[in-house]
């Protein structure tokens, strides 16, 4: 499990350095208002995903099931009855995003020279969304037969290809065109090489309509719809705060939030691997009837999301807005960094609930209150960002964020012990006390950064971090893991070192 989630944490590392190359070199092509455009038009044509109506993660459930039972026939009906689904969903899609294109116009007031570059950005990515349904289905074959590294190697040269067609094209032409360009050219790169090596690995799995099966449709469309309400609250949670902010802040204020927001996605991503494997290793092991092990996973796993967040978390809360002010502009030094510290104080909560106990209570066919529980997440997050929009501003709408993310980590907390029959108070023991307590030297050393030496420069910010995650990892090996019933931290470094020797 450790090596495919780590292939996973690979490509969100990548993703991370391309992103701190491409955002600053984006903004400044494209200017505050053409960036702040950009994101409205990929967070509306965001929502046309919603249409997939949650099937690739019910895809990914079945598959694993079947996979797991080694029965070919249903892997194949379960393949062709998501891609007759994929087929109807795109073509729905197109037509809803012609309806939103002119929404969209209709709503913000588009400047009249980015007016044609606008409306055939939108154009693109409605037809790149529509496209990526039965772009999902590759993945899901992959994913339900724990083929993670493979894919994973996959989704690295496609980082790779975006960084370097963004940076080409943009250098012949600034426009949100190109950019939307880049976005199809790479999705067609992804599909073509993740299909081919589908085919050669697994000879007996193939996509034919002529494997739709009724009956597989509704079992899938059973769990689909569950999974269609927890998609719908991940986006009014993480994907309407800029259209927020365009329509009662400003659209020149978005990429102070953007650019903010998206060291919190990419610290998502990280925890959000770990949930990649979880969910069908989940599913695997209910199927199996192994649930020991699925509580061990559960505790352990848990313990080293919130150790992740918490390590990532510490820098960016005492340090992250400096590192803005230096990465695009000192002017996002305060605004988009006040954005930052709100948002990532409620996601040490948040994030390690997102990442483990939400993938668990999915793998185990229990999707009814947690989806219910992230969708009223998602309205009661739009509802305080508006409200809170007008008065407060920018440091409203991340409020308006972090509250309601808070709220859902406890409740989902609470429903997965129940689910697994661990109590809260062996979770909370297990999980919280040391990872606390190794906070303090470490959170000690990054206020002696800021406060006594005034770090200023990348190369203070790197001494810093640097410093903090020697500091942080030996507080965790010799303090926080030490004598863990699930976790042999030392041993493990002792025998990296005995191969190292070797």
């Amino acid at each position: 499990m450790l090596r495919n989630v780590g292939s996973t944490w690979v490509v969100t590392l990548v993703t991370i350095a391309a992103t701190y190359v491409l955002t600053p070199f984006v903004i400044h092509r494209l200017g505050q208002e053409g960036y702040g455009f950009w994101t409205l038009i990929t967070s509306m044509t965001g929502y046309i995903s919603l249409l997939a109506l949650g099937v690739p993660m019910a895809c990914v459930r079945y598959l694993a099931q079947h996979v797991a039972e080694h029965d070919t026939r249903k892997v194949n009906e379960a393949i062709g009855s998501c891609a007759g689904l994929y087929l109807m969903m795109g073509a729905v899609a197109l037509l809803v995003g012609a309806g939103l294109i002119g929404l969209f116009l209709l709503v913000y007031n588009v400047p009249a020279p980015l007016a044609r570059d606008v409306l055939v950005a939108c154009s693109l990515m409605v037809t790149l969304v529509s496209a990526a349904f039965i772009g999902m289905l590759p993945e899901g074959i992959m994913f339900a037969h724990h083929d993670f590294v493979a894919r994973n190697a996959i989704k690295v040269g496609g980082v790779l290809l975006r960084l370097s067609l963004t940076i080409g094209l943009l250098m012949l032409q600034a426009s949100l065109v190109a950019l939307a360009l880049v976005q199809l050219l790479c999705f067609v790169f992804d599909f073509s090489l993740s299909w081919l090596l589908i085919r050669h690995r697994y000879p007996g799995i193939r996509i034919s309509l002529r494997d739709f099966d009724t009956r597989m449709v509704r079992q899938i469309l059973s769990f689909s719809l569950y999974v269609l309400l927890l998609n719908a609250g991940a986006r009014l949670c993480f994907e309407t705060d800029a259209l927020v902010i365009g329509a009662f802040v400003g659209v020149d204020s978005i990429p102070y939030y953007v650019v903010a927001n998206s060291l919190i996605v990419y610290l998502m991503d990280f925890v959000i691997a770990i949930a990649a494997v979880i969910m069908p290793m989940t599913t695997r092991l209910r199927t199996e009837g192994d649930w020991p092990t699925l509580r061990e996973i559960f505790l352990k796993w848990s313990k080293v999301a919130l150790s992740l967040s918490v390590m990532v978390g510490l820098f960016l809360i005492v340090l992250g807005p400096r590192f803005l002010g230096w990465w695009i502009d000192p002017s996002f030094e305060k605004p988009a960094g006040r954005v930052l510290q709100i948002l990532m104080v409620s996601s040490l909560l948040f994030l390690p609930v997102r990442g483990v106990a939400m993938p668990v209570l999915l793998g185990l066919g229990h999707p009814k209150l947690p989806t219910l529980t992230f969708l009223v997440t998602g309205v009661l997050n739009l509802v305080l960002s508006i409200a809170l929009a007008g008065p407060f501003g920018l440091i409203g709408v991340a409020l308006g964020t972090a509250i309601p993310n808070v709220l859902f980590a406890v409740v989902i907390l609470i429903i997965a012990c129940r689910d697994l029959e661990i109590s809260l108070s062996r979770y909370l023991i297990y999980v919280v006390p040391r990872a606390a307590l190794g906070t303090v030297p470490v959170l000690a050393l990054l206020l002696w950064f800021k406060v006594g030496l005034r770090v200023q420069t990348i190369t203070g910010l790197a001494a810093a971090g640097s410093a903090m995650v020697v500091l942080f990892g030996l507080t965790w090996v010799f303090f926080v893991y030490r004598n863990d019933p699930y976790v042999d931290v030392r041993g493990q470094l002792g025998r990296l070192r005995a191969w190292g020797r070797a």
